[in-house]
């Protein structure tokens, strides 16, 4: 169930968001896609697929796998498309065995960030491994910081579940030390968990650089942004309070994979708060 802030009623549709409707604020920068919306063309095609990405207007992308491409060539190839890479989601367990290998990567890509994207449910419940979890967190975010680099941890809904003493989510950031593990928020699972991610604005500020922006319609199924009930303009109104820098749209299983970035891409350089 969607938070009641987040139902539809929405006043930010595309259709009323031509800069003449009297909406005031900038519109987002920094939009950026997670690459794992179009794995199956960077599977094929590497290049063609981030040149198509960049002619839909995007600067930024965040990695899920470097597709077997060495970290330097790919650079290469960002650079020659106007495209930064702010972000990578790395898992935890290569994290820990090979911590140099994966920061090293980071550097050669210019990559600000270093996500970890999924826990195994031994790691996430009961609350002791959850706090050993964060533990480890703020191990890898501390070696992170000693390159210049920041860790961070993308949820999913699971987060939200009471593992003992409170929601999973809530203990990781009471736990992990904000100097060393930031938080990238995917706004549809938190919205899909019946959360409100505006609370976690309030009551943990700045800690969101980085978001992940898919939509949600009923049923919670996912779809292009601008097409569910997820209130983006309610959200982009707080992204000072959240603390959000870098917005990486995402669709788990398109359809159409470049449609979707496209569609979703539209939407929100239209977007006003």
């Amino acid at each position: 169930m969607l938070p009641a802030p987040l139902l539809a009623c929405r006043t930010d549709r595309a259709d009323k968001m031509d800069g003449t409707d009297g909406m005031s604020g900038p519109v987002l920068d920094r939009i950026g896609i997670q690459l794992y919306t179009v794995r199956s063309l960077m599977a094929r095609n590497v290049e063609e697929t981030l040149a198509a990405i960049a002619a839909i207007g995007y600067r930024e992308v965040e990695f899920a796998g470097y597709f077997d491409r060495d970290p330097a060539a790919l650079r290469t190839v960002l650079d020659r498309h106007g495209l930064a890479a702010p972000a990578a989601h790395i898992g935890l367990e290569a994290l820990q065995s090979e911590p140099n290998r994966w920061f090293d990567a980071a550097e050669a890509l210019g990559h600000r960030y270093i996500v970890v994207a999924w826990l195994a449910p031994a790691d996430r419940a009961p609350a002791a491994a959850m706090s050993r979890t964060a533990d480890a967190f703020n191990r890898i975010g501390e070696a992170a910081a000693a390159r210049g680099l920041r860790f961070a941890y993308h949820n999913h809904d699971f987060e939200f579940a009471d593992v003992g003493g409170g929601p999973a989510y809530d203990l990781l950031l009471a736990r992990c030390d904000p100097r060393y593990v930031a938080f990238e928020m995917d706004l549809f699972w938190i919205t899909k968990a019946g959360r409100d991610p505006l609370e976690y604005f309030e009551r943990h500020p700045g800690r969101f650089p980085l978001v992940h922006v898919k939509d949600m319609a009923s049923g919670g199924r996912m779809v292009d942004v601008g097409e569910g009930h997820i209130d983006w303009r309610r959200i982009a109104a707080r992204r000072q309070q959240g603390g959000i820098v870098h917005w990486f749209v995402e669709h788990d299983e398109p359809a159409d994979p470049l449609g979707s970035a496209r569609a979703s891409y539209a939407y929100l350089r239209r977007l006003r708060a």
